[in-house]
């Protein structure tokens, strides 16, 4: 479904990519002193060894699916706005996959020139080497600044990945190791299969957004049947099939359960932005009251079941959840601005997803992220629609953008943020001798917790500095 938005940014929308993209960041940089919750539900401390018995979620098992859903909530700008300039479907289509590819490249580049993977123990020629290649990032994905002509443009942009398979089939690797297409970022070549078909499901579907629900039944059912209880069904064989198994499985299909509830989100968003002409000032008293309710009763579902899921206590969180979700819903019941009618359609999705994603949470053994489960999907996505609507209050009806710049700005910046810590801070610090003093912060829980703060401040700003100059990287 196109609509015709007006030339406005979703700064909620930007908020909660912010907030995806830095608590990934935390969550990879904290001390392992800190308690059980505060880490991956299957990968305990201390020895953080992956058990996939262990049932539940905990609040970094939201942070991806969010970064997902977020991205898929962008489709409906970034795309919609290509058909709007008249650009055809087969273009848009093509435009994607040239995207999805880059992304897969970056996945795989950005494995390699990790330090740890370029040195053990780590040491000055590898911190240097992936500084360099930060610095190489840029004209790879970004439109460079300066006036010049297009051809140069073409021409510096193809350097740079020139220069950077070279290096790729150049460099010595810690270990003896050597250059390997299966060697790169899980996390960045899953967005990479999500660009090209999260994008191709919503291009073909753009008018007629249950064509493109109709789309995961079939999906659920190719998982459903890839058993050894199915051996030599054709279903089995569609999902072990790939040409390309360093780019692309079958298995990675699974995260359009997030992306889809998203392009919906973003359309929502959309249809939002184009009706709405309210600003933060002149609001009734009523509707203060009502976003404040409201606010209140997203972010108690979304700490509620991370409570009620990471404890087991499944019977309570169950029961607690409706009761929850029937006050929002009678809250929202005779919306009539714009705002309470963007939130209705938004908390209908999300508590739909939530409530299905709990009546399969017996299935598979119970919900889990590793491997992911069918109630993780609906679950976080469900969780999803109300951490927009906690952000659409805060940054779009209260419009707190002092507050949330940090979140706001590096959502602008993503995949800056999201190497950041990697390839830009953790380099400084050990090259300036910093890094020792940074890694005392691991005698107790509270100075885990700082540990993982200071990196994530520091990866904060530069992506705020990038994003304040308009330094973006267009993955």
């Amino acid at each position: 479904m196109i609509n015709t938005a007006p030339q406005k940014r979703a700064t909620s929308l930007d908020a909660l990519r912010g907030y995806a993209i830095l608590t990934m960041v935390l969550s990879g940089t904290i001390a392992n002193t800190l308690p059980r919750w505060m880490y991956h539900a299957q990968v305990p401390p201390p020895d953080h060894i992956f058990t996939p018995t262990i049932f539940g979620i905990t609040w970094v098992d939201l942070v991806f699916p969010f970064f997902l859903f977020a991205m898929g909530a962008a489709f409906p700008f970034s795309l919609g706005r290509k058909f709007e300039q008249g650009i055809s479907s087969w273009r848009i289509s093509l435009d994607s996959i040239i995207r999805g590819l880059q992304l897969a490249f970056f996945a795989i580049f950005l494995q390699h020139i990790y330090p740890w993977s370029l040195s053990n123990p780590q040491d000055y020629r590898a911190w240097f080497i992936t500084l360099g290649a930060f610095l190489l990032f840029f004209p790879m994905f970004m439109r460079l600044p300066w006036k010049m002509a297009q051809w140069l443009r073409f021409v510096i942009k193809v350097g740079a990945y020139g220069i950077a398979i070279l290096m790729l089939f150049t460099l010595n690797y810690a270990d003896g190791k050597s250059f390997s297409l299966s060697n790169s970022n899980i996390i960045i070549l899953v967005l990479a299969n999500m660009a090209i078909f999260g994008s191709l499901a919503y291009i073909f579907t753009v008018h007629n957004r249950w064509w493109r629900i109709a789309i995961l039944p079939f999906i659920m059912a190719i998982f459903l049947c890839r058993t050894s209880d199915f051996d030599g069904s054709w279903q089995k064989a569609l999902f072990d099939f790939t040409p390309f198994d360093w780019l692309y499985k079958f298995y990675y299909l699974k995260y359009l359960f997030i992306i889809i509830p998203g392009t919906i989100a973003g359309e929502y968003l959309m249809e939002w932005l184009r009706d709405s002409t309210q600003s933060s000032i002149g609001h009734p008293q009523k509707d203060k009251k009502k976003a404040i309710l409201l606010l209140s009763i997203a972010v108690v579902l979304i700490v509620w079941n991370l409570y009620g899921l990471f404890t087991r206590q499944l019977v309570l969180n169950l029961f607690v959840s409706i009761v929850f979700l029937a006050v929002g819903l009678i809250l929202l019941h005779n919306a009539t601005t714009s705002y309470l009618k963007f939130w209705k359609k938004m908390f209908v999705a999300g508590s739909f997803l939530l409530l299905l994603g709990l009546f399969f949470e017996a299935f598979e053994g119970g919900i889990r992220k590793d491997s992911s489960t069918f109630s993780y999907y609906f679950v976080t996505s469900g969780l999803a629609f109300f951490a927009l609507i906690t952000f659409s209050v805060l940054c779009d009806f209260f419009q707190l953008k002092r507050a949330t710049a940090f979140l706001t700005m590096s959502g602008q910046n993503p995949m800056i943020a999201y190497v950041g810590s990697s390839v830009v801070i953790g380099p400084l610090l050990h090259i300036t001798g910093l890094m020792k003093y940074v890694d005392m912060l691991t005698n107790n829980a509270w100075q885990g917790l700082l540990h993982g703060i200071i990196i994530t401040a520091l990866v904060t700003l530069l992506a705020m500095f990038f994003t304040k100059i308009k330094w973006f990287w267009r993955t």
